[in-house]
């Protein structure tokens, strides 16, 4: 477990200890501390290091201060400069504000969702997709990483008594694997608790019978009690990136439990999509047959939905295996060179780097906010030994998905922008009425942490900063609970859409809780690859050569 660090502990001890010992001066101190807080980083760090080397040198001259200072002096002295050494560093107060928006999201799900699996958090209520505590079980990880211990043990006696996959329901086949056995297998590696690993193996044999298809290309719906599976009911067709964003779970699966069937099916259908015509550079269409095996609706490529975590997946199995699988990374280089060839545009007016999207040869400037997981996919990418090149895009892309926020009145990203490619236009981003709405997503903060990982640029930190203040203004719910909101340009009414996603938790407040930790050793990208859900797998040992 990572337990709260010395720094935290200190922080909120003092701060018990301010709010029973100086309730009288209460309102002198608010005052000093707002202006404390408009000083620069820069100042409030050169004031509090000449404050420090003061206050040694004096204790060194002076032995006998400290017996002087021994009572309450000394206490009151502690009492009020010890917040302002800690925050100072900008890093604690970051995390314990993460923290507290976790307890606040958690707070809303207990009180009125409680084992189901979506909190609505304006009607105090709780929606269902497959009824198996989707928001609980997303939120394990996150929980154990910011050591709120009660609220995991509560959510782990939740799993023992009452989670039952014989169910005679529908489940998505992607989402399912992603959500709930990601975040099974991730909680019984931070834990080390086989009552994760029980689990997470029975939901994986019933999800099997998804597999059995004419192609071996996976229906993406499976009736986890009966044992059937079926296409959608208007196609026969499977996303993309559904059938191939399965493929780190299945593996890790039987890489504990030494039962190869769960990696043999999710290989076979990366070995089908290696070798099918069809692509374009690498490229990959949205759509496959489930019977015939082949690409449908060619000539449409996107790096938004539908197809998104192909390309983070080819990657990261190939860090997950070791990096001895050689069909995977030649097909994730050949993919981005691809995507530079034919999906990477600049804007006219600020010369923003943005990746768009091709239907039949015909460009179109459209960018989903999911795709601002690429950022962060090509920085770990550079960062595992491939060209140097994709960080260069990395940063580019970066500063576009960050101004996919700024620009907007909220603070808060669309999730779809169109960008101009005309100076003249004067806008970079530009916004349909039908795209304003913001789900809590949690692919820019993910791209941050990665970002922040690998450079140390605290520029990065200071944008996820500004992304959890204003998710904290506009969608924040005060009986508890955070809402995804239906126009970001609107700040007076942005229009609460009454669901608070279990992403919420299991990514975006996990990212920015790890882009703020200063711990770099906290589920180091040397030991674990995060799945697209964010739950941290461990990487294989790479074989004896």
């Amino acid at each position: 477990m990572y337990p709260p660090s010395r720094k935290d502990f200190i922080s909120v001890t003092l701060s018990d200890s301010h709010s029973h010992t100086y309730n009288n001066g209460k309102h002198r101190r608010q005052s000093c501390w707002r202006k404390w807080k408009q000083l620069s980083r820069l100042q409030r760090s050169f004031i509090l290091f000449l404050l420090a080397v003061v206050l040694l040198f004096g204790l060194l001259s002076y032995p006998s201060i400290t017996e002087r200072w021994r009572g309450k002096q000394w206490l009151n002295l502690m009492i009020l400069c010890g917040p302002l050494l800690v925050v100072s560093t900008g890093s604690v107060d970051r995390l314990e504000v993460v923290r507290d928006a976790f307890r606040h999201a958690w707070k809303g799900y207990k009180a009125y969702a409680w084992g189901h699996d979506e909190l609505k958090p304006i009607s105090k209520s709780f929606g269902e997709w497959f009824g198996l505590g989707l928001t609980l079980i997303d939120s394990l990880d996150t929980m154990w990483i910011m050591g709120l211990k009660e609220e995991f043990v509560e959510a782990r006696n939740w799993v023992e008594k009452e989670l039952s996959f014989n169910k005679n329901v529908d489940v998505n086949l992607f989402e399912t694997t992603i959500r709930i056995l990601g975040g099974l297998l991730s909680a019984y590696h931070l834990t080390g608790d086989q009552l994760f690993l029980e689990k997470a193996k029975d939901l994986g044999s019933r999800l099997l019978p998804a597999f059995k298809t004419p192609s071996k290309i996976p229906f993406s719906d499976v009736n986890i009690g009966k044992g059937t599976a079926h296409p959608p009911r208007w196609t026969s067709d499977s996303t993309l990136a559904e059938v191939t964003s399965i493929q780190l779970e299945f593996r890790e699966l039987s890489h504990l439990t030494q039962e190869p069937q769960y990696q043999e099916v999710v290989d076979e259908v990366m070995k089908l999509v290696h070798k099918l015509p069809g692509k374009q550079d690498g490229l990959v269409p949205m759509f496959i047959n489930t019977n015939s095996g082949q690409f449908t609706h060619k000539g449409v490529f996107t790096l938004g939905a539908r197809a998104d975590s192909y390309y983070e997946y080819l990657l990261k199995q190939w860090i997950q295996g070791g990096k001895t699988e050689d069909s995977l990374l030649e097909d994730y280089l050949q993919a981005i060179e691809g995507v530079k060839k034919h999906l990477v545009r600049k804007t006219g007016p600020s010369r923003l780097t943005f990746i768009g999207e091709l239907s039949h040869n015909r460009f179109n400037p459209k960018m989903d906010h999911l795709v601002c997981f690429l950022p962060g996919t090509l920085a770990l990418g550079a960062h595992s030994g491939l060209p140097g090149d994709h960080m260069d895009l990395a940063v580019q892309l970066m500063e576009t998905c960050h101004q996919m926020y700024k620009q907007m009145e909220t603070g808060l990203s669309p999730e779809i922008s169109h960008f101009s490619l005309q100076a003249s236009d004067g806008l970079d981003v530009v916004v349909k009425p039908a795209d304003r709405h913001n789900l809590l997503r949690p692919e820019t903060v993910e791209s941050l942490f990665y970002m922040y990982r690998f450079t140390k640029d605290t520029k990065y930190r200071d944008w996820g900063w500004e992304i959890l203040q204003s998710f904290n203004k506009y969608t924040k719910v005060p009986g508890g609970g955070y809402t995804s909101i239906n126009n970001v340009r609107d700040p007076v009414n942005p229009g609460p859409r009454d669901k608070m996603e279990s992403f919420f938790l299991g990514e975006t407040l996990k990212y920015l809780y790890l882009l703020f930790s200063d711990d770099m050793e906290m589920l180091s990208l040397e030991k674990y690859v995060f799945n697209t859900e964010a739950h941290p797998l461990p990487i294989w040992p790479s074989p004896p050569k």
